[in-house]
């Protein structure tokens, strides 16, 4: 994709170039070990499952929870969400085609539960709210009116030499100058690195500096996106492509939005889009979903669905890619400057008490105030909550106090009548709107990225996902002792089809107890049930418990109370 770092000396001389790579491991399944059991006599006073081999101090080890974990390295969540099914590269058997994933069957069911308990935390655990589902082609006039087609856009550079295309806001460039110098040394010119910008600059300013031979200190740093560059300066910025000074086209307007055809004819009538977010389909129905759904202000109304945006440079994985689904709300309100910010405020403690309760670690949580000069013209307020994923602290979800931009242009626009009449002030007004906003992908990763561990269980690493019971893809895996003997799999069989009515859980037969357990610690499933010899005699089972790695014994009756509690928290 070429270079990271363009750096050029003045006079020119060879161009300093770095290069990196997202390396992407592919590791092998584990192997399922032979089961050297025969006989059933041998198992027939065994109380089991095995317990698994170890010391009382590596399982001490393994039971003491970690307050603040390492951060996972990219490459491994990319390599675990191949290798368990949980993210594939799209048009893989055809090399892949950039910006777009596949989820896998472990994916799919995560991305599920995500948006499973949003909508029941956010629509059915409230009585404000209503949901919808707009269609993801809408009429072109409304991306017209609320500005999109003129104006969704990102500044795009283009590098003459290596015909890469970058976004302009995200490459930074810097003036590198010895103190009381007429000219500088040269100009650095990067992507925007995962951490730390300014100690990469200082290193890079030194190595040019070095290489340049020039004596005395070097002037502070002013980095800067390109964006700010004047025209002198961009004659001068190396590309970060090919080290060249001037490689770089003045940064200009790119529209996001993803265009098609409607109808059998094509034209500039026939001309549509693909939603690029999902909040305007809100906005349209407003007056629909108000008057059936008896709604009064202050309500909202919620929406979870795909949206499209042609990224210039897709990057990170599935945090910025160019097919993604968001969940968003729009919160209608009273106008006024003394309504809005205790709602912002109580919005934003409602975003954050569900993610951490949905297991996001909050170590990693953190929140950013938009300033007022980087606000949207009709914005009052935003405030981001950010995690800090492998490749640097990034937005999460936005809380934004959006005013009446929106319904007003709808309004003014269609020429329909949006405003609402208020029975006990006999008022009518436009709502404003606080729009909480997520992307289920983003959110998806920082799952991934709160839940992985490495530990050791028995003097052997094991990798496992920790998420939250509700969040896990498989909640139970249910495993008779041995595969040979009908009656402990007929007894199993009950057990697991009477939690499939309930869970997704799975049935595993293949290899030892170990085995099967370190395949489900890795699918994060949360809770394993095995049925033994034992269980012929007295009816319980062992539950063994993934973080812990604890295992205990319980009545079959008392399961599925057990369960329930531990999983859906009643």
């Amino acid at each position: 994709r070429g270079s990271l770092l363009g750096a050029r000396l003045l006079p020119p001389k060879k161009p300093m170039t770095s290069k990196t790579n997202l390396v992407m491991m592919m590791l092998a399944l584990p192997r399922g070990a032979a089961f050297v059991a025969r006989r059933a006599d041998r198992f027939a006073s065994m109380r089991a499952p095995v317990r698994e081999a170890s010391t009382a101090a590596s399982e001490a080890k393994a039971a003491k929870a970690d307050e603040n974990p390492k951060l996972p390295k990219m490459e491994e969540l990319v390599s675990i969400c191949k290798r368990r099914g949980f993210i594939f590269p799209s048009s893989e058997i055809y090399n892949g085609f950039n910006g777009f994933y596949d989820y896998g069957p472990l994916g799919v069911e995560l991305k599920n539960n995500i948006k499973q308990s949003w909508w029941r935390e956010f629509v059915h655990g409230r009585e404000d709210m209503a949901g919808l589902d707009s269609s993801i082609i809408a009429a072109p006039a409304i991306w017209e009116a609320s500005g999109h087609v003129a104006g969704f856009s990102d500044p795009m550079v283009d590098c003459k030499g290596s015909k890469l295309r970058y976004r302009a806001d995200q490459l930074l460039f810097a003036k590198v100058q010895i103190q009381g110098a007429d000219e500088p040394i040269g100009y650095l010119c990067m992507q925007e690195p995962e951490f730390d910008s300014e100690g990469v600059f200082k290193k890079a300013a030194g190595q040019m500096k070095k290489k340049a031979k020039a004596e005395g200190d070097l002037e502070p740093l002013v980095i800067k996106e390109l964006i700010e560059a004047t025209a002198l300066e961009l004659a001068l910025i190396p590309s970060p492509a090919t080290g060249k000074a001037g490689d770089l086209t003045a940064p200009r307007d790119f529209n996001l939005m993803f265009q098609t055809q409607v109808g059998a004819l094509e034209g500039s009538s026939s001309t549509a889009f693909l939603r690029p977010e999902t909040a305007q389909g809100i906005f349209v129905n407003f007056k629909n979903v108000r008057e059936v759904s008896r709604q009064k202000v202050p309500f909202g109304i919620a929406q979870v669905g795909k949206a499209f945006r042609n990224e210039i440079t897709p990057r990170n994985f599935i945090f910025r890619s160019r097919e993604f689904e968001q969940m968003e709300i729009e919160y209608f309100i009273e106008p006024g400057d003394e309504v809005w910010p205790a709602q912002h405020k109580l919005w934003i403690e409602n975003m954050e008490g569900w993610l951490r309760g949905i297991g996001l670690r909050q170590d990693l949580m953190g929140q950013e105030v938009h300033a007022a000069d980087k606000l949207a013209h009709y914005a009052r307020a935003c405030t981001d909550v950010t995690f800090t994923f492998p490749f640097g602290e990034q937005e999460l979800l936005g809380v934004a106090a959006r005013g009446c931009f929106d319904l007003t242009a709808h309004q003014e626009a269609s020429g329909k009548n949006l405003d609402y009449f208020d029975e006990q002030t006999k008022e009518k007004y436009v709502p404003h709107v606080i729009e909480p906003s997520t992307g289920v992908d983003r959110l998806f990763l920082a799952l991934l990225t709160s839940a992985y561990c490495e530990d050791e269980v028995g003097g052997e690493k094991r990798t496992v996902l920790k998420f939250h019971p509700s969040m896990a893809p498989i909640k139970v895996a249910v495993f008779p002792l041995v595969k040979n003997k009908p009656e402990l799999v007929d007894k199993a069989r009950g057990i697991f089809s009477k939690l499939q009515k309930r869970y997704n859980v799975v049935w595993d037969t293949a290899g030892a107890i170990g085995r099967r357990y370190r395949r489900m610690d890795e699918a994060g499933t949360p809770f394993c049930v095995t049925v033994d010899f034992d269980s012929l005699e007295d009816d319980t089972v062992t539950v063994r418990e993934r973080d812990s790695t604890e295992q205990r014994r319980m009545k079959i009756d008392d399961l599925y109370a057990y369960l329930g509690k531990e999983i859906d928290g009643f």
